[in-house]
């Protein structure tokens, strides 16, 4: 069962998320600020992670370049999650190792379809 790492400061935001994708056979962990994010990466790396693009903490590329920069077997896909599409976030994440970015607010559809586009998810 592969297992995704919502990071993201909106409690609603991750609790649609573990329903809508445990609901598809993938275990959803749930880190609230990017510093939580790391510190439970450092011990068990998702293989997918969602941050938000506004994390209260720290910037979300800096978060993405913190995971890359960690020891472990599980290289994960990441994603950066927006409100609007913000091509300088979207260049700065991808540039850090970003894959893609998600739009948010998501529904069922629009997330799966995400995940399917990557091919992290069937």
């Amino acid at each position: 069962m592969k297992r995704c790492m919502f990071v993201d400061n909106s409690s609603v935001i991750r609790k649609v998320a573990r329903r809508i994708l445990g609901g598809s056979g993938m275990m959803v962990i749930e880190a609230a600020s990017g510093r939580e994010a790391i510190e439970m990466c450092a011990v068990d790396m998702p293989d997918i992670i969602v941050a938000d693009g506004a994390l209260p903490d720290m910037q979300a590329q800096d978060l993405i370049r913190r995971v890359r920069a960690m020891e472990s077997p599980v290289v994960p896909q990441v994603l950066i999650s927006l409100v609007e599409v913000d091509v300088g976030a979207i260049m700065r994440a991808k540039r850090a190792g970003a894959q893609g970015y998600l739009l948010k607010p998501f529904n069922r559809p629009q997330l799966l379809e995400c995940f399917r586009a990557l091919k992290i998810a069937a």
